[in-house]
């Protein structure tokens, strides 16, 4: 079955970086896009970025601060993001599809 789990998130203060990854199994991993959606408290679900062959898209508020990528040998999908802000604190989810199947989540805080 499709299983997708994130790894990665933290405690980090504004400015900072953290690298999250999704490890992904049970489907045929290259030839679907992935994406990352996140969630704060109180918020809709947010579709921060998705890749698929050779294209990515980002949401407004994260252009040029953080980056997806993909190892399609190791079915993995990575968040890169730099320059954390408090606003980016949320649950960070790995998604197939994007939006089809969801990882359990990784926490993110950014602390001011």
């Amino acid at each position: 079955q499709v299983r997708l789990v994130e790894s990665g998130g933290g405690l980090v203060q504004a400015g900072g970086s953290l690298r999250l990854s999704c490890a992904a199994s049970g489907f045929t991993f290259s030839i679907y896009t992935m994406g990352w959606y996140r969630q704060a408290p109180g918020k809709e679900r947010e579709l921060v970025a998705t890749i698929s062959r050779g294209r990515t898209t980002y949401a407004d508020s994260v252009k040029g601060r953080f980056t997806i990528s993909r190892d399609n040998a190791k079915n993995m999908v990575n968040l890169q993001m730099n320059s954390l802000k408090p606003e980016d604190t949320a649950v960070y989810y790995c998604t197939r599809g994007p939006g089809n199947y969801w990882g359990q989540g990784t926490q993110v805080t950014v602390s001011s």
